[in-house]
């Protein structure tokens, strides 16, 4: 049975150490999009590592925080101004209503956005629907 999200929710992403951090719920975003504030490929060892910032320059306690990971894409997307762009995409771990499961998000900058964070279709397909009248509604099943 799917659960029933607001138009915004507290998220967790393990993986990054990050715990109930607001993200907007867009429908009309394919994918997920995380704000980034550094992204660099490295060769080492012969292999490509993305190294990567999230949530820098918008949380003083993440801004020294560099993560890496070998399992990347890039992605053609288009940007909230209708303009083409090449993003990162990271997967990662997210959890909502105590429940874990693994989503993909790109990487942007988004520090002339509201919402550092954004729930695409991807991710919300299957799991869930959205009430846009609510808001935290995972956060409201614990009370």
């Amino acid at each position: 049975m799917k659960k029933i999200i607001g138009r915004r929710e507290r998220i967790t992403l393990p993986d990054w150490k990050l715990r109930m951090i607001p993200a907007k719920v867009d429908t009309g975003a394919y994918t997920s999009s995380i704000h980034c504030t550094f992204v660099e490929e490295r060769k080492i060892d012969g292999e490509m590592i993305l190294f990567y910032r999230v949530l820098g320059s918008t949380d003083r306690k993440y801004k020294d925080i560099i993560h890496h990971t070998n399992d990347y894409t890039q992605k053609k997307v288009k940007n909230s101004f209708g303009q083409a762009e090449v993003r990162y995409k990271v997967k990662t771990k997210v959890i909502m209503f105590d429940e874990e499961f693994e989503a993909e998000f790109t990487l942007t900058d988004r520090s002339k956005m509201r919402n550092t964070i954004l729930l695409g279709r991807k991710m919300i397909q299957g799991r869930f629907l959205v009430d846009v009248s609510e808001v935290n509604l995972s956060q409201k099943s614990k009370i």
